[in-house]
């Protein structure tokens, strides 16, 4: 196990996460960049131990036996579904003292829910005849993610201004701030442009400026950037789920 370590109180509680390809990096695994992302935005200090799934520990194994990470130790109790894990984060690390994460927007929470599934259909195809088929089909929920990032939220139209708002100009899903949404879209969204890349040739539209943007944006704070794996563990990732077209 390789252990990090982020934050500013808290210490005593532990995230384990996958491991890369080295054992000790963070690896590939949407679910726990998303709990990453969580606890360094809400500012707590907090260790994070990356498992090797490959050559599992038995003391992790006495732990939390029978589970995979990403869970969390908090102050001794072990939480292993991821859901109610922000949940019980979102609920326990509350103002004043902590960042308050949930959306203000019901829509935030469900904007681009189903890209990683089309991805995913598209990435395990072999058979040619139905690549295009996926391939729409990506980029439809792609298209419905950019037009709900290029669309003014409700606190972006000023209803006295004679003046029409016709394009967002936020950062993120639900404000210029992060949020649980983001949380649980970015990872799977940047997994997403990496693996089709490689293994498909397939590049998230440049005329998709509302999702080129928004990625832009999480790759400038630290958040997002230093909870993420490398481009090549996801690569390795995916390297026997991508399956190759055959005739």
């Amino acid at each position: 196990m390789g252990e990090k370590r982020s934050g500013r109180t808290l210490s005593k509680n532990t995230q384990y996460a996958t491991a890369g390809s080295d054992g000790e990096s963070i690896g590939n695994c949407p679910f726990s960049q998303r709990l990453f992302m969580i606890l360094w935005l809400k500012g707590v200090v907090f260790n994070v131990t990356t498992v090797d799934l490959k050559r599992k520990p038995a003391d992790l194994q006495n732990l939390a036996p029978g589970t995979h990470p990403p869970f969390i130790t908090f102050n001794g109790e072990v939480k292993t579904d991821v859901n109610k894990i922000e949940e019980f984060l979102e609920d326990v690390l509350s103002p004043p003292k902590f960042t308050k994460l949930s959306a203000r927007h019901p829509e935030s929470n469900t904007a681009g829910m189903d890209i990683f599934a089309k991805f995913s259909a598209f990435i395990k195809n072999s058979k040619p005849n139905a690549n295009e088929g996926l391939e729409r089909g990506l980029l439809k929920t792609l298209q419905k993610l950019d037009e709900y990032l290029r669309s003014p939220l409700p606190d972006e139209i000023d209803h006295n201004s004679i003046e029409d708002v016709k394009n967002s100009t936020r950062k993120f899903l639900d404000g210029d701030n992060m949020t649980l949404a983001d949380c649980n879209l970015l990872p799977k969204l940047h997994i997403v442009k990496v693996v089709t890349k490689k293994y498909r040739g397939f590049d998230i539209p440049k005329d998709m400026i509302g999702i080129w943007q928004y990625l832009q944006n999480a790759y400038t704070h630290e958040e997002f950037t230093n909870t993420c794996p490398s481009d090549k563990e996801i690569e390795i990732a995916y390297q026997d789920v991508a399956k190759r077209l055959i005739k």
